[in-house]
């Protein structure tokens, strides 16, 4: 979501920045257009620092067999691979 919200912020700040040929006496259309391209931006790379984040931990599943019930047993551990430190 925050990959795809950042293209749009990015998106509408370009249109606004270069395309709009408005004169506003109130408001600089130019302005707020690159604002938003750069918060576009940032939204943009914290998405991307998250996805990888993100993949970077594996889940592993075991399924056993509990011999003094008899019953199925999942266990679901994670584990981190911290290469940076994060």
């Amino acid at each position: 979501m925050s990959i795809g919200g950042g293209i749009a912020l990015f998106v509408i700040g370009a249109i606004l920045a270069f395309a709009v040929n408005v004169d506003v006496e109130w408001v600089n259309l130019d302005l707020i257009g690159y604002i938003l391209m750069g918060a576009g931006f940032l939204v943009f790379i914290i998405g991307l620092m998250l996805v990888a984040r993100r993949r970077r931990s594996d889940t592993v599943t075991r399924t056993e067999t509990d011999p003094a019930s008899g019953e199925r047993v999942t266990r679901r551990s994670t584990t981190r691979d911290d290469v940076d430190g994060i």
